[in-house]
């Protein structure tokens, strides 16, 4: 029987742990599969996608910055792809329909969102208006949290989400620590404090004492904004366990198999991260 092939397409990809994640769990369900990192760029975007239409990949995953720029190259969008305009997996169906969906939604809401206590009074912020912050909103959204803000360095693109979300309340990027102090729940949705990148110039000072930092970076696990609130006592996440959980659901819809997220796996993943 031919191994099957799987990766994940980005531009850059090298930071992903993805192969660690799906390689962990071909290994314990003994099928006979790998899974690589494909750093492609925009120009062959449809022939990545042609690879899973004739089979020479069984399945894809899609980060930074293809999350929307993969859609014109999918036949069908479906459950949270289709209301997000955000694809992160890619795999063909029983009709040879090659189909785009979302786990991101499912991997904030599982790591993070359902432990929010009375959802629809809080207040959240959105910060960026890239290929992750559409599964941002909506994971909010699902979460009954109604009174979501975004903000963005380029002040188009969060009008361009807004027409996607009529809701959304847009701030300018210059007035971040002016109104830092009125959200219960921030969410990093930018790739500032990823590894050996650039992280956040404003002052995270004024932030309420009871509010959620969320990243969606797991690579550091811990970035600079999160080591400093974490010290000044502010409840904090990392995005591996959003991570972990994304994967899973991408893994479910590649193989039909719930993997079992063990403490085994999460020891792997963070030795990869030190």
């Amino acid at each position: 029987m031919k191994k099957k092939s799987f990766a994940i397409i980005g531009d850059p990809v090298g930071h992903s742990l993805s192969p660690v994640l799906h390689n962990y769990w071909f290994k314990k369900y003994k099928i006979e599969a790998e899974y690589s990192l494909l750093n492609v760029k925009e120009k062959d975007l449809e022939s990545i996608a042609v690879r899973v239409r004739n089979g020479e990949l069984s399945g894809l995953n899609v980060t930074l910055p293809y999350k929307q720029k993969i859609i014109p190259f999918i036949d069908k969008l479906i459950n949270d792809a289709k209301s997000t305009n955000s694809v992160n997996t890619i795999f063909l169906d029983e009709t040879n329909t090659l189909v785009g969906e979302n786990t991101d939604v499912f991997g904030l809401q599982a790591a993070y969102l359902k432990e929010i206590n009375e959802a629809k009074n809080k207040k959240a912020l959105v910060i960026g208006a890239g290929g992750v912050s559409p599964s941002v909103i909506f994971a909010l959204q699902k979460t009954r949290i109604n009174n979501i803000s975004i903000i963005n360095r380029t002040h188009e693109k969060s009008i361009f989400l807004k027409k996607k979300f009529d809701f959304l309340n847009i701030l300018n990027w210059s007035s971040l620590t002016q109104e830092i102090s009125n959200f219960d729940i921030i969410i990093n949705a930018t790739s500032l404090g990823l590894k050996n990148g650039e992280d956040f110039e404003f002052s995270f000072d004024d932030v309420k004492n009871n509010m959620i930092y969320i990243d969606t970076i797991y690579n550091p696990l811990e970035t600079k904004t999160l080591k400093y609130l974490k010290e000044n006592k502010i409840k904090t996440f990392n995005g591996l366990d959003m991570f972990i959980y994304q994967g899973q659901k991408s893994f479910y819809l590649w193989n039909k198999i719930n993997p079992e997220i063990d403490d085994q796996l999460i020891n792997l993943l963070v030795s990869k991260l030190k």
